[in-house]
């Protein structure tokens, strides 16, 4: 008999400790301990909650901001690395599987990855998704990721998946993850008060998470950082009118939503904190037999999505001239 997995979700909305990777893990670690004490078997972490994101890209010249990626780029981590490490044992710690946005170092210095890790409630990392395109003025940081990423991991509570901010809109991407047989996905944001005017970015974030958990009958799990004013003091040495620039409200939504697309409880909008809602995969079934785009509800004999998910590689070694006339071939 199929038995789905019930369980309780926290979903962690807060700043980190700005371009500081070490502190950033120490508060990642107590608000696992904390997510878990009130009985979470999943925490979900914003986007680059480690050890922060480039504000200085929507309002410094490329320029200006030149020096602030260099204070990312030492405050990045490596996968593996002792900062994943220690995050590893917060989970294995607390039985709570967690998922948190890193800055991850590439091999270059120029080589920087919006990244997201899943670890799981044994403290192992299961896996890593790199942010298939920087959105925008993203670009200036970071390097895209490749297809090898796009993976759903099979859990205690479930199959995960997750994509980070703006990638949530990519079709395509989330069409992925939902033929892998997706039921949680967990989706990250940062507070982006620079947007324009009349865009609402919390509403924005409801709207994206609404439509995949609806398309795909499943359960979206979405954590979104904050904007402190540690961020905004620190960004004022370049820019002095900063608080007005990084201050707004419906900046930030933090919250669930279920495979009917509506929101379950009540969200958190732009305060920090940590809000929690309890997820029955079972009622991931009933949805599907109306429209099940996996399956009934769809024609592959027309569509046909092909997904490359080799590791990219951006040079090979060859150690003979008839090796590497072999390769050519």
């Amino acid at each position: 008999m199929l038995d789905l997995p019930k369980f309780k979700a926290a979903a962690v909305q807060a700043s980190p400790v700005f371009l500081n990777a070490d502190a950033t893990v120490d508060k990642a670690c107590k608000l696992i301990a904390e997510a878990a004490g009130n009985g979470a078997s999943l925490a979900a972490f914003p986007e680059v909650f480690v050890a922060g994101y480039p504000y200085w890209n929507w309002i410094m010249t490329p320029v200006q901001g030149s020096r602030w990626y260099e204070k990312l780029y030492t405050n990045a981590i490596a996968v593996p690395g002792p900062e994943v490490d220690r995050l590893c044992l917060a989970a294995k710690e607390n039985n709570c599987h967690v998922v948190i946005g890193i800055n991850e170092r590439g091999q270059s210095f120029g080589e920087l990855y919006n990244t997201n890790l899943i670890i799981d409630n044994k403290g192992h990392l299961i896996g890593k998704h790199r942010k298939l395109v920087p959105t925008w003025a993203e670009k200036l940081t970071w390097t895209g990721g490749d297809g090898s990423s796009l993976k759903v991991y099979n859990t205690e509570i479930g199959p995960i998946g997750t994509l980070a901010c703006g990638e949530n809109t990519n079709t395509l991407a989330r069409f992925t993850l939902l033929t892998q047989g997706e039921l949680i996905h967990v989706a990250n944001y940062i507070s982006l008060p620079v947007a324009p005017p009349d865009y609402n970015m919390a509403e924005a974030i409801k709207i994206r998470a609404a439509a995949h958990s609806f398309e795909g009958k499943l359960f979206t799990i979405v954590s979104c950082s904050t904007v402190s004013k540690e961020i905004i003091d620190i960004m004022k040495e370049d820019v002095p009118n900063a608080e007005e620039l990084l201050t707004r409200k419906n900046s930030a939504f933090s919250g669930f939503i279920g495979p009917n697309g509506a929101v379950i409880g009540e969200p958190l909008i732009d305060e920090e904190g940590i809000v929690y809602a309890d997820i029955d995969l079972s009622k991931c079934i009933q949805p599907k037999q109306m429209h099940d785009i996996l399956g009934h509800y769809n024609r592959f004999d027309i569509f046909d999505l092909r997904v490359n998910t080799a590791p990219r590689k951006n040079i090979t070694f060859s150690d003979t001239q008839e090796d590497f006339r072999h390769k050519r071939q």
